[in-house]
């Protein structure tokens, strides 16, 4: 098997087993015993449970660093907001397990050293979708805008409905957030 494929079921397991288990209480032994691999095989790849979050993290952090450094080369028009909102918006889609297990393990997130670089990320993301000299209640609706996708990616799954419908209904506030914000 390919090293990214292994490293991937690695990653995909050890998420499962968190979400079941906790991450304090989910061994690496236990990992390997659910991919029936032994623990040298495993540490090949990874030598210890913070390596593998990390591992996710980076991998699920990518494509918003490719869209931090997209939105950076774009003019700042409606347009480019919008897709930044867009993009954004299918990488919080993709990540969701990742940042499902940072809400659950907050004390566990706190310690490692994935928190603070995405709240850097967020903060970037939020300088190309506002203005400097936005008025407050554009900025807020920048900010806001963000949030929906954030809330509407994890919270909206408590709301009844469609899955999809409710994921299209989330990026079409955050649209309406920055669209607003033109017209004011």
């Amino acid at each position: 098997m390919a090293r990214g494929n292994t490293r991937q079921r690695i990653q995909d397991v050890a998420l499962e087993l968190f979400a079941e288990q906790g991450y304090e209480k989910t061994s690496l032994r236990e990992i390997a015993e659910r991919l029936d691999v032994t623990k040298a095989a495993l540490y090949y790849h990874f030598k210890t449970k913070e390596d593998i979050i990390i591992g996710i993290f980076q991998d699920l952090a990518r494509p918003i660093d490719e869209l931090v450094a997209w939105a950076a080369e774009q003019p700042r028009t409606l347009e480019t907001k919008q897709e930044i909102l867009r993009r954004y918006h299918r990488a919080l889609l993709a990540a969701a397990p990742l940042f499902r297990f940072m809400h659950e393990n907050q004390a566990t997130v706190r310690d490692l050293s994935i928190g603070l670089t995405f709240k850097e990320r967020f903060m970037a993301l939020n300088e190309f979708i506002q203005e400097p000299d936005d008025p407050m209640k554009n900025k807020v609706r920048a900010v806001s805008a963000i949030f929906a996708l954030h809330a509407g990616t994890f919270f909206m799954q408590n709301v009844e409905g469609d899955p999809e419908e409710k994921q299209e209904a989330v990026l079409e506030v955050a649209l309406d957030l920055i669209e607003q914000a033109r017209r004011a």
